[in-house]
């Protein structure tokens, strides 16, 4: 009987690819036996993150921003014309923006923000989509957040956008019914990262660097997250064991939001 969470040949592009949660997800694909297309701003950070992949995941680097229509569409040609195809798309890059309050961010912040994380996750759709249809199959798993779930402060427009990406995906879901396409997305929590560490040095500007303790006391699974973690659920809706599921944001936050 075939081991359906394998993904042994599947095309999978990674946007985002350079940072935490993008390169963990890499990894597990490629181990999982899937070539990479791995997509992010910089070629020097990319050569960086696929450097330590197994050489059977051929894995290939395209820089891109994922803001403008032309270079999206360039790296999803680039995919299709080394492979053939795209079966999963891990929709998946994001920026925390400015950490202020609403009164204090700028237009030009909040738009930025708006515009890596929701017009490149459109974007992405739009141009990941026809592929995946022509070939009625593939799995597409968008980036949210636990912020795009409940409210959070100093991060009104990070929290906007990825209360964005649900909607899409939402969306995006229900029309490819009836298709061999699904789309789903993942909302981590508090996940040990460049974004987190960010976002708390930004609460709490010119201050001593906040215990551990204090920071993971509302979490009931008691630490923090790792990019491992999330990987594994997207390796998941990636794979044919998530056959049934579209439609659907997974959490990935050790239980903060189950209150």
């Amino acid at each position: 009987m075939p081991d359906r969470i394998r993904l042994d040949g599947r095309v999978a592009v990674v946007t985002g690819a350079a940072g935490v949660i993008g390169t963990a997800t890499m990894r597990l694909l490629a181990e999982r036996g899937a070539h990479i297309v791995a997509v992010d701003r910089s070629q020097q950070h990319l050569q960086t993150a696929i450097a330590d992949l197994p050489a059977a995941a051929r894995a290939l680097a395209v820089a891109a921003d994922v803001t403008r229509e032309d270079e999206v569409a360039d790296y999803v040609r680039v995919a299709v014309d080394a492979f053939g195809t795209i079966d999963v798309f891990h929709n998946n890059a994001g920026v925390e923006g400015d950490i202020a309050p609403i009164t204090r961010c700028s237009l030009e912040a909040f738009r930025r923000v708006i515009d890596v994380n929701v017009v490149g996750v459109f974007l992405g759709l739009k141009h990941v989509l026809p592929v995946m249809l022509k070939q009625n199959k593939g799995s597409i798993i968008n980036t949210a957040s636990i912020a795009g779930l409940i409210g959070s402060p100093d991060i009104a427009a990070y929290s906007a956008s990825k209360h964005a990406v649900i909607g899409l995906t939402k969306s995006a879901a229900l029309e490819c019914t009836a298709t061999g396409v699904r789309v789903n997305c993942v909302c981590p929590g508090l996940i040990d990262s460049r974004m987190l560490s960010a976002i708390i040095e930004g609460r709490n500007p010119g201050q001593a660097p906040i215990p551990d303790g204090k920071i993971v006391e509302r979490i009931p699974a008691r630490r923090l997250g790792q990019a491992s973690e999330v990987a594994s659920v997207v390796a998941f809706l990636a794979s044919d064991e998530a056959s049934y599921v579209s439609g659907s944001a997974y959490t990935i936050d050790g239980g903060r939001t189950a209150g």
